[in-house]
């Protein structure tokens, strides 16, 4: 009897680790159905940005320094904006798609179209008068008209944005942003070519580099709405509606929480590089930290990515009901992007000191870069972790608590021990750095805990409440109505 229930015991024990294993290779392929296209498409386009710098890099150090001023400060600080109101397109298709309203991800779709590029369009005047801002900060007179030229370029840029941000999010919700994927890696390979032909066939250098990356961002935008209108999502795009112009400011409230929160996370690193542009050598610094930055931004696309799948599936389950079914996709999630993140740890840390010389000939530079590896190691592995929790709380639709996490953990902690260690010590950039690490390291473990802490049993509540509040009806639910009447 004893050996019978012995084999009993066991028999069940392996019953149950086969289900469990069943269960994490069927989560896992629904997170990958979804980070897949999402890391190929982020990770082609920021490539487009990153090829850009090369081939600006390669023309002189000031254009270089110029490049990196508007697009780690000018650039990240209107994306931040962009990205974070976009966001709220992602908590409401993903809730929207979960509890079955198709109709409604097109509505949600047109309503960002409507607020971001109101947004946008105020926040002109951050491109058009940069030299006199970066001036005003204090930065070198060359390298302020350099940036100054190079953020004219980026206004036609960033218009492609926020349409290629909020249709991926749209997209990515219903589990069709296979497309985008395609879409990106065309936008990248055709980037390329295209770079070296105006800057060395045809001579057009700074200029050349710039109008190759508008041309590539626009042809993105153009598939994506070919995609749309032509017809591949009939379920949730009935055309354009006046419906997208109700319960605007509810969404306005949502996307200005969901801004306030991202822009926090993404103006952090680019307000680092504006410590570093007040050091001695401040052409060197800001180069060298900016190269740094892209790369980790580069490997971030790829927590970007998994954020996404976080963000869909915590939305997708809370719509359906099932807060067991969140709280097991976060875990499954968590481990998946930490062993993504040491893989990249071990790159940086054996290819450190040649990673500079993909974007610059300066010698300086270069050397400032590779001492800089270690750290960048660090970060690269950092960034892998926290972006999936800032993923489950897009899903869940609590950025105003991430948002307060984020000033407390990156404006109250990193920067100034960062700008401590940076000025009052010997470690100038590193120091910058160390403080930069140190609220990372504080976010990661801040949002854990809230995960961890989150009863998503009530939050299951709280979605249906917000679904049903913004319902709207579509024609189809209409149409029988008036056939009766």
């Amino acid at each position: 009897m004893d050996n019978d229930l012995k084999e009993k015991l066991i028999g069940s024990e392996k019953e149950e680790l086969g289900e469990f294993k069943g269960s994490i290779s069927e989560e896992s392929k629904k997170i990958w159905r979804i980070a897949l296209p999402g890391i190929i498409s982020r990770v082609a386009s920021f490539g487009t940005v990153v090829v850009t710098q090369s081939f600006i890099g390669h023309i002189s150090a000031v254009d270089l320094a110029g490049y990196a001023l508007v697009q780690t400060l000018s650039v990240r600080f209107v994306n931040g904006i962009l990205l974070g109101m976009s966001s709220a397109t992602e908590t409401l298709c993903g809730q929207a798609f979960g509890a079955k309203q198709y109709h409604m991800m097109g509505i949600f779709l047109q309503r960002s179209w409507l607020v971001d590029l109101i947004t946008l369009t105020i926040l002109l005047p951050v491109f058009i008068l940069a030299t006199p801002i970066f001036k005003l900060l204090g930065e070198e007179e060359a390298i302020a008209k350099s940036a100054g030229y190079i953020s004219l370029w980026f206004i036609p840029f960033v218009y492609s944005l926020f349409f290629s941000l909020t249709i991926q999010m749209y997209l990515q919700a219903q589990q069709k942003n296979l497309i985008i994927a395609w879409l990106s890696t065309l936008q990248f390979v055709m980037h390329i070519p295209l770079s070296w032909l105006f800057v060395y066939k045809l001579n057009w250098g700074v200029s050349g580099a710039m109008g190759a990356l508008c041309i590539s961002s626009w042809s993105l935008v153009v598939g994506e709405f070919v995609y749309i209108f032509g017809g591949w999502c009939p379920e949730t795009w009935k055309g354009f509606t006046t419906a997208a112009l109700k319960d605007v400011f509810p969404v306005v409230k949502l996307s200005i929480s969901s801004g306030v929160m991202v822009c926090l996370e993404l103006w952090y690193s680019a307000i680092l590089v504006l410590l570093a542009g007040y050091m001695q050598n401040a052409k060197v610094y800001i180069s060298a930290f900016s190269i740094c930055l892209n790369i980790t931004a580069w490997e971030l696309m790829i927590s970007f990515g998994m954020m996404g799948a976080a963000c869909v599936r915590v939305a997708n389950e809370l719509g359906r009901g099932d807060a067991k079914a969140v709280k097991f996709s976060i875990k499954v999630l968590t481990s998946t992007s930490v062993l993504i993140g040491l893989f990249f740890w071990i790159l940086c840390l054996v290819f450190g000191n040649k990673i500079g010389y993909l974007f610059t000939n300066d010698e300086e530079v270069a050397s400032s870069v590779t001492d800089l590896s270690i750290l960048l190691a660090f970060s690269v592995l950092l960034n892998s972790i926290f972006p999936i929790f800032s993923g489950v709380a897009i899903g869940a639709g609590l950025q105003t608590t991430v948002a307060i996490i984020n000033v407390v953990c990156f404006y109250i902690i990193g920067i100034p021990i960062g700008a401590l260690l940076g000025y009052l010590t010997h470690l100038q950039v590193k120091g910058i750095w160390i403080g930069m690490l140190c609220g990372v390291l504080a976010e990661t473990f801040a949002l854990s805990f809230m995960t961890r802490r989150t009863n998503w049993d009530k939050q299951v509540l709280k979605s249906s409440s917000r679904l049903q509040k913004w319902y709207l009806k579509s024609s189809d639910e209409i149409a029988p109505k008036s056939e009766l009447a």
